[in-house]
């Protein structure tokens, strides 16, 4: 066995990648944007803003009709009707059936409710890649309770430790609603909105992307840099990139280039815990430290210890040292919310990502 396992990192670095285009988008709040090309949408919820029948068809009029060969979505805490639990104590009628049907019965979208798929792209003019995600609809309350809501004031923080643990090791795209603490989830009150044990999560599984919206006035991306070192068991960030769209008037992409070819590709391989080469930890601690654009921050504690389960959150997985963290709201402020000024748009983020190519390997020696 430790024949096979040594041979196959040398595997693992000749397997081919490509390019793949994800345009990422949250938030629309009945909102039909324009949409730039690519190979995968993502809808990273609140599509309405009440989830009453009209709404929810227009929305998935619009996704279907899109031109991609991928389209995945989650719902948000606005869109009440796709939560059924909830929906119980709210007063507006709707045929619950109906407006969940329009997603889980849709033959162009992928629709997850906190769930993991394992994504292949096959169209011949496409990038013919391969990638696993996990959806999920839920976020921490914040103020009053909406739809797909969990309360973060809880003893141990049960209910999203309940919940996040459940995300997959192998992930590679990880969707959720609602932001990790402290990354893309600034509130118009400058308040960190976001849950603290997803961002831990987010240290264990380590997804190559992690996509969110929900807090509007969070929008933008942000390149978080893990700690892997072994001793001790503690996640922990050794930093972070923040990037903002240059040109938020214009009409070009806001593209976050993550590839190769792009100069400043992401530090995640993807790898699972079987073709992982093993990075001594002696090495690990001698890579240089980095610091945010103000030099501040060489390391930031996440606050929690994951003990013996950090063995599976490491072994086998150290290739997985980035996560690029986006906010893809395209409402700017706090819109639909009475009080938080007029609907203004973003445009949706576009990212560039190497992933494995699914067809024939290189051939080996």
């Amino acid at each position: 066995m430790q024949a096979m396992a040594s041979a196959l990192p040398s595997q693992e670095a000749r397997q081919r990648t490509r390019k793949t285009r994800f345009v990422c988008i949250s938030d629309t709040h009945n909102c039909t944007v324009k949409l730039p090309k690519g190979d995968v949408l993502i809808h990273c919820g609140d599509l309405t803003n009440q989830g009453s029948f009209t709404e929810l068809e227009k929305q998935v009029k619009w996704l279907e009709a899109a031109d991609f060969e991928c389209k995945i979505v989650v719902a948000g805490n606005h869109d009440l009707t796709l939560d059924s639990g909830f929906y119980g104590h709210n007063k507006m009628p709707q045929i619950l059936e109906e407006c969940q049907a329009l997603l889980t019965k849709s033959k162009t979208i992928t629709y997850l409710v906190h769930e993991s798929r394992t994504i292949k792209l096959t169209s011949q003019s496409g990038p013919q890649t391969t990638f696993s995600v996990f959806g999920s609809p839920y976020s921490a309350i914040w103020g009053r309770a909406w739809a797909f809501q969990y309360t973060r004031l809880d003893e141990g923080n049960m209910a999203a430790r309940n919940l996040w643990g459940q995300i997959p090791l192998d992930t590679d795209i990880l969707i959720t609603h609602g932001p990790p603490r402290t990354h893309c989830d600034s509130s118009r009150t400058g308040e960190s909105a976001g849950c603290e044990i997803l961002r831990q999560e987010l240290w264990r599984v380590r997804p190559r992307l992690a996509l969110c919206g929900h807090i509007h006035e969070g929008r933008g991306t942000e390149r978080v840099r893990w700690n892997l070192d072994k001793n001790p068991w503690q996640p922990a960030e050794l930093g972070r990139t923040k990037w903002q769209d240059p040109d938020p008037e214009s009409n070009k992409n806001a593209l976050v280039d993550l590839t190769a070819k792009g100069g400043n590709p992401l530090d995640n391989d993807g790898s699972n815990g079987l073709s992982e080469r093993e990075i001594p930890r002696e090495q690990a601690a001698r890579e240089p430290v980095e610091k945010d654009k103000d030099g501040d921050v060489v390391m930031l504690s996440l606050g929690g210890n994951l003990g013996s389960g950090s063995n599976s959150a490491l072994a086998g997985r150290l290739g997985r040292r980035e996560t690029c963290v986006v906010n893809c709201a395209i409402q700017q402020s706090s819109y639909p919310h009475a009080g938080h000024g007029p609907r203004k748009l973003n445009k949706a983020i576009v990212v560039d990502l190497d992933l494995p190519f699914w067809g024939e390997d290189l051939k080996l020696p």
